[in-house]
């Protein structure tokens, strides 16, 4: 069964789940350091310089270990953080999500992300934007199976548990929040026509209001999907989802539900097309 990439526990129950550091107090941000060390300012010194000499030395150009992988070969599956990837600027567009992505592994990949982005998103708690979105993504052979599944999945219990009306809207003087960000991706199989796509990603959901019991929590995830070249496109055969890898949250403060909101509102979302 399909499963809402945004979603730690698929279609049982609320969908986020924060992870907090050993000896957390409870809802809110770590211990904050105050002071730090004469050493810990000598290590972040020596660290910027490296820095500084690692972005001289890609700037110098010639062909690296990385250059293989966003040059639109295949060789190698080493990540390149900073260099874009992609064989050629995707222009495509299909319900708002891009579309004629390369038939090569970062085609695969792009898919797979953009894929991911729409899926962990706010318009899937909608039944007509739902189904526009699968109707986009899915392999004609896999198009009524995928309806069906997500369907069960976003049922009005489902709806209801998790704070929202039967046709997705938010309480009066809340925010619904539902946003996945991709954070890398990789080939876990491709043999030209067939993919499978590991997409690991980091999400927010929860609804963002002064009276909300379920606030904006974050969480990350892996989403997986089995792609198929359909002749221009890839297209979604099977789509799954695991827990993590989970970094250890961080020193920032939490941030009010009127912040959250307006950021959300404020800031609109991305495609991932490469």
């Amino acid at each position: 069964m399909p499963t809402h990439p945004s979603s730690d526990t698929g279609q049982d129950g609320p969908p986020t789940r924060t992870r907090m550091p050993e000896g957390h107090g409870g809802h809110g941000a770590a211990p904050r350091r105050t002071k730090p060390s004469r050493a810990l300012v000598t290590v972040l010194g020596v660290v910027v310089v490296l820095v500084a000499v690692i972005v001289l030395a890609n700037r110098g150009g010639g062909n690296t270990a990385s250059d293989g992988a966003s040059s639109g070969g295949t060789k190698g599956t080493n990540a390149n953080p900073t260099a874009p990837t992609g064989d050629k600027p995707v222009t495509g567009n299909n319900a708002g999500i891009a579309s004629g992505f390369a038939k090569s592994e970062q085609g695969a990949q792009s898919a797979a992300a953009n894929y991911a982005v729409a899926l962990g998103g706010d318009g899937m708690f909608t039944t007509d934007r739902r189904h526009a979105i699968i109707d986009a993504i899915a392999d004609k052979s896999t198009v009524g199976t995928m309806q069906a599944g997500f369907d069960t999945n976003y049922s009005k219990a489902f709806l209801a548990g998790i704070g929202l009306s039967a046709d997705g809207a938010a309480p009066a003087g809340m925010t619904f929040v539902d946003r996945t960000i991709p954070a890398g991706t990789k080939i876990d199989k491709f043999d030209g026509d067939t993919a499978n796509v590991s997409v690991w990603c980091a999400g927010m959901f929860g609804l963002a209001g002064n009276a909300s019991t379920k606030p904006v929590t974050n969480n990350w995830f892996t989403v997986t999907f089995t792609l198929k070249w359909n002749g221009s496109d890839w297209k979604v055969l099977d789509t799954g989802q695991k827990k993590g890898p989970t970094p250890v949250s961080g020193d920032n403060p939490v941030s009010g539900a009127g912040e959250i909101a307006d950021a959300v509102k404020g800031f609109g979302g991305f495609t991932y097309a490469r």
